[in-house]
């Protein structure tokens, strides 16, 4: 394979997700996409749709809890000489579970899905780009990194401590080159997980009320593009509908 700079996205699902619309837009903009999920089957989809446009992927199966996992995906990343430019950690993992329903296990997996892993990743991440003293790595919270609300408590806690990893991280190395981005997504996904969860709520909602992928992925690739005078650490996205 040629050597090029590249961009690791981990969290990749369904196609109407943000994870591979991420892979889709970064690899149009002439990276080699190295795409890394739970599922073969949807991996090998999204790696095909990007191939059909005249981008290159390279999928890997791995769990993002998991250290040896995380280490592979970026071997394989770097294995052929590439520059990772960006990586993207796009886990986000949800489960409602009011505070005196949530047992040890549900707390412990959402922590380890949304905060473990993001450490996990963005020391790999770290470690890949400190020697050219550049790059971008990005890790995408939501409406509860700010603020927790029940049934979500487990949750909000486990987003904002990936806020606070996100920060400390941003403050160590952007004097190192490294720029680390923590995007606080409030409001819903016009994608595959929402449109199937709560068809009632999109339905209502309309289009205009909920983030558009594609819009998502085109505000990521201006913030990987900035100048490194005025560098985003944190953003929030929303509808411009939704209340807040």
């Amino acid at each position: 394979m040629e050597k090029k700079c590249s961009a690791v996205i981990i969290g990749v699902g369904p196609e109407q997700g943000l994870g591979a619309t991420l892979s889709k837009y970064f690899a149009a903009k002439d990276l080699h996409v190295f795409i890394a999920g739970r599922s073969e089957d949807k991996l090998h989809k999204i790696a095909e749709k990007i191939r059909q446009k005249g981008g290159t992927a390279t999928t890997v199966i791995a769990d993002a809890t998991i250290e040896r996992d995380v280490a592979h995906l970026f071997k394989m990343a770097q294995l052929d000489g590439n520059s990772i430019d960006i990586a993207a950690y796009n886990v986000d993992s949800n489960i409602p579970s009011p505070l005196l329903e949530t047992d040890i296990d549900t707390f412990t997996k959402l922590w380890q899905q949304n905060c473990l892993g993001a450490f996990l990743f963005g020391k790999e991440a770290i470690n890949a780009m400190k020697d050219r003293r550049q790059g971008t790595v990005f890790f995408t919270g939501a409406t509860a990194s700010l603020r927790a609300k029940p049934p979500f408590t487990a949750f909000a806690s486990a987003k904002a401590g990936l806020r606070a990893l996100a920060q400390g991280m941003a403050r160590e190395f952007s004097p190192q080159g490294i720029h680390v981005v923590h995007t606080i997504i409030d409001g819903v996904i016009d994608g595959e997980r929402a449109r199937n969860q709560f068809p009632d709520y999109v339905k209502a909602k309309g289009k205009e009320g909920l983030l558009q992928l594609d819009a998502i992925a085109e505000t990521y690739w201006a913030i990987h593009k900035q100048h490194p005078s005025a560098w985003t650490h944190e953003l929030d996205l929303r509808p411009f509908k939704e209340p807040f």
